[in-house]
């Protein structure tokens, strides 16, 4: 078991970290070594073990994360605190950033829409429509006073839109919703972001008032339980889209298939961007290598693919209509 969680720390260090977080991947790197360190991540459920939240509970409890010696010695000494809230708190990273790999799907839809994001966390993902982008291409679009401006590299012939998507109507399902009017819901997603990341923290902070200006509508509940009820909800005459990122991993292999399987029955278009293998389907019908070197998702419109994108947004790889 030690030796599993090993190589979770390693690969998030050198697949997930390197290049974006210094300090995240010295402090990963360095707990995968540590036997003592191991064994306590190991006295937590499987599902507890990620490095996100486990760095995001040091920060949020205020340790230190320069340096691997200082961070061993308080985490071993605060353990019984990092545990609570490693218990407690989900890794929610709710990444506004997600919306420029989104746009271009979002924008395709017959307009208007009715968003429902699954695994909303506190829903910032839902405001596409009040986002500034700025794709290398030097493509850009969004109201000029935005609060959140996203940068992203634009690769293949995505379909950049010269006009935002219309949104009639939003609303999100999470097993354990944050509130945005909750300042300790809203540090601890501010926690969530890695420390070098300033920019990722300042769009965080302004789409953190976006939502505020008008709370998302979120439903606590199991996705599986809850999406019917949600898509039979939305208003007639817009399209209803049902979204996800960086959602399934965190349910069994069979949760995952039920849900795909009522994708595919409802009267609902389908958005996934979720890492490549989390659906099945989805990866056999990706036709082309998966990236080595980088961690990436793979974006699909009812179960097709049609990019590689970054984890956090960063990036959009669209694929040739051959692919």
């Amino acid at each position: 078991m030690s030796a599993d969680t090993a190589e979770r720390y390693r690969l998030f260090a050198s697949r997930e970290a390197r290049g974006h977080s210094p300090a995240y991947e010295e402090l990963a790197r360095e707990v995968a070594g540590d036997p003592a360190l191991l064994a306590l991540i190991g006295s937590l459920p499987p599902e507890r073990r990620q490095p996100n939240l486990l760095l995001g509970a040091v920060r949020f409890l205020g340790g230190p994360l320069d340096g691997f010696a200082a961070f061993r010695a308080w985490t071993a000494a605060h353990w019984d605190d990092v545990r609570a809230v490693m218990m407690r708190r989900r890794t929610q990273t709710n990444e506004p950033g997600r919306c420029a790999t989104l746009l271009p799907l979002l924008a395709s839809l017959p307009q208007p829409l009715a968003l429902i994001e699954v695994g909303a966390s506190a829903g910032l993902c839902l405001y596409p429509d009040r986002y500034r982008y700025r794709y290398d291409t030097g493509h850009a679009l969004g109201p000029a006073g935005s609060p959140v401006v996203l940068a992203c590299e634009a690769t293949g012939p995505v379909p950049l839109p010269d006009q935002l998507p219309e949104i009639a109507w939003r609303a999100g399902i999470d097993i354990n919703p944050l509130d945005v009017r909750d300042d300790e819901d809203v540090r601890w997603l501010e926690s969530l972001v890695w420390p070098e990341q300033e920019d990722r923290l300042q769009r965080l902070r302004g789409a953190v008032d976006v939502a505020r200006a008008e709370p998302p509508h979120l439903v606590r509940g199991d996705l599986n339980r809850t999406i019917r009820e949600l898509v039979a909800a939305a208003p007639s005459g817009a399209t209803p889209v049902v979204f996800h990122s960086a959602v399934l991993a965190y349910l069994p292999p069979e949760e995952r298939e039920a849900f795909a399987a009522t994708m595919r029955e409802l009267p609902c278009r389908w958005i996934s961007n979720e890492a490549v293998g989390v659906l099945p389907s989805v990866a056999e019908r990706l036709g082309r290598p998966v990236p080595e070197d980088r961690t990436v998702f793979a974006l699909a419109l009812d179960g097709q693919p049609v990019a590689f994108t970054g984890p956090h947004g960063q990036f959009v790889q669209w694929f040739d209509r051959a692919d």
